[in-house]
């Protein structure tokens, strides 16, 4: 059966993947460290893991596996997931894939030495849209669908 687990510290999209999650009746997994309001929807489940490195990426990396879908931002959690053969997107609605998750994996490598290298560079890249949430909500529908069959 299908899940859509959401690695929610810092994801944007937590309600527009209820909805989509309550529409296809398929169970949400909201994993966190703490800090999220339990939902009254019967669909979510509120996933509190302890505090500490990764320990919110390892519950949905140890779960997720084809036939699920995974929003996250975090690549090496996308690239475990991938691996499972579950479906995973970031929050903007790109997908992570087999086909691109090498490179990801690879850009993330080259940006973390680049700002290693020069501690005067400033990270950050440009705020999240409205266009973003829309794509997002055409690429969850779409995973659903595709997920369920």
């Amino acid at each position: 059966m299908t899940a859509l687990f959401i690695d929610a510290d810092a994801c944007p999209v937590k309600a527009e993947a209820e909805r989509v999650a309550t529409r296809h009746r398929v169970t949400m997994h909201l994993v966190s460290n703490g800090g999220l309001r339990p939902s009254s929807n019967p669909f979510v489940q509120t996933v509190v893991v302890p505090d500490g490195p990764d320990v919110a990426d390892m519950w949905i990396a140890e779960r997720a596996k084809t036939g699920d879908v995974v929003v996250t931002s975090d690549i090496p959690l996308a690239a475990k997931c991938v691996a499972n053969g579950a479906r995973v997107l970031r929050p903007n609605g790109d997908a992570f894939t087999e086909a691109n998750i090498g490179q990801q994996l690879a850009m993330r490598d080259l940006m973390a030495d680049l700002r290693a290298a020069d501690p005067f560079r400033q990270g950050g890249g440009r705020a999240f849209s409205k266009a973003d949430r829309s794509r997002f909500l055409e690429a969850l529908e779409r995973e659903m669908r595709f997920a369920k069959k």
